[in-house]
């Protein structure tokens, strides 16, 4: 906590101006299809309330741990040390649930200024000071014991009200995006499959084997070779499911772990073998080296790489690939796989076409992504000013 904090907040610890709860146990003879929504850590996503992964229970439930709106619940044990503190404010949609044992609500008249509190660096050092060497845990004590800067109640307000300014244009752009993700597989149905066509193009597209548009070189690079030694690459966990984006790159050097490199050329489009369902696809913008947990496949002459890769990303493809690696009890779709998918191809312009209206709406996507990461950006500068001071709102003069 900054010593500079201005003289007319007070510096307090949770316990005193709240309480933190410690939520439900169950056991597995407890979990019901229907009944009391019990929240998780994977109930927060990017600091919102998300409902793709529940689970309800039948059971008898103290009042003292039935969610109130503007309970901030905190993930306080998890398996990966990364997830410990990460929070959100619960509104009128879960009011009357309860929460796990892997969990604390915290709960005090002041949490609509404290949920940004939660989710600041000054809380996030707490954590790391609290703990433990071996268990990636936060005790009640410990949430109790945090120390927090408190402004006065109005410019509690102001804080919180200018904060939640930020978070909807945060969330205005998220679901913008989500939007556009919904309109682009619109797009890849149709125009993939020859539903609806661009204008310009008619005539029937013939179904050929996917092996005669691509090959998939499979040459084992030497990490020994000078000539790879600062080419950078790429591995599953690097590629974005379902999007075909590229999370970030990391020299071969830091991947020594990952057995087997294969040599990736611009254009190629590398494609995670292990669990096809969550859509690993990615198209190399630079020559790179990839893991042997992917494929690197090389569009041959007069195939453009960008159907095939907007294909590979597709539901068809997906579904074949999901169902045959079932089929062989290995969540892993093997070359001798692939040799077995047929996919229907236009001619080369109209490929073109369609990868290029593709390409388009990503661009557009990308293009809200930065404007997303900009408003994070601000909203994180905005925290670091506004919960110590150092940055102070205009109050209205009381009457």
């Amino acid at each position: 906590m900054s010593a500079a904090n201005p003289a007319d907040w007070s510096t307090v610890r949770l316990g005193e101006v709240g309480q933190s709860l410690i939520g439900l146990t169950y056991s597995p003879g407890n979990v019901k299809r229907s009944g009391t929504l019990v929240l998780r850590s994977s109930n927060i996503q990017d600091g919102a309330l998300a409902f793709e992964n529940n689970v309800y229970v039948d059971s008898d439930i103290p009042d003292k741990i039935r969610v109130l709106e503007n309970d901030v619940l905190i993930c306080v044990r998890n398996g990966s040390r990364r997830l410990i503190g990460k929070s959100v404010i619960l509104d009128k949609r879960v009011v009357g649930q309860t929460f796990g044992a892997f969990m604390a609500v915290y709960r005090s008249d002041a949490n609509p200024f404290l949920q940004y509190f939660f989710q600041s660096d000054d809380f996030k050092n707490q954590i790391d000071a609290h703990l433990g060497a071996t268990i990636n845990q936060i005790t009640n004590g410990s949430l109790n014991s945090f120390v927090v800067a408190l402004p006065p109640k109005d410019e509690q307000n102001a804080i919180a009200a200018r904060l939640k300014d930020a978070d909807q244009l945060i969330a205005t752009l998220q679901r913008l995006i989500a939007k556009k993700q919904a309109i682009k597989q619109g797009m890849m149905q149709q125009l993939l499959t020859g539903r609806t066509r661009l204008p310009g193009f008619s005539g029937d597209w013939p179904i050929v084997p996917l092996f005669d548009l691509v090959d998939i070189r499979n040459g084992q690079v030497d990490p020994r070779d000078e000539t790879y030694r600062n080419m950078t690459l790429v591995a599953p966990d690097q590629v974005e499911a379902g999007t075909g984006r590229m999370l970030f790159r990391a020299s071969a050097a830091d991947q020594r772990a990952i057995s087997g490199k294969y040599l990736v050329d611009v254009g190629d489009i590398i494609y995670g073998k292990i669990n096809p369902h969550l859509k690993k696809v990615a198209r190399a913008t630079e020559a790179s080296l990839c893991s042997a947990d992917m494929y690197p496949l090389s569009p041959r002459p007069g195939v453009d790489g960008g159907y095939v890769f907007y294909h590979l990303l597709g539901d068809n493809f997906t579904n074949f690939a999901v169902s045959l690696s079932r089929r062989s009890g290995i969540p892993k779709i093997n070359r001798e796989g692939l040799r077995g998918y047929t996919m229907p191809l236009p001619g080369q312009k109209e490929q073109r076409a369609i990868s290029s209206a593709l390409g388009a709406i990503d661009a557009q996507i990308e293009t809200l992504r930065t404007r997303l990461t900009k408003a994070r950006a601000v909203k994180v500068g905005m925290m670091q000013q506004l919960l110590t001071g150092r940055v102070r709102l205009p109050m209205e003069a009381s009457s």
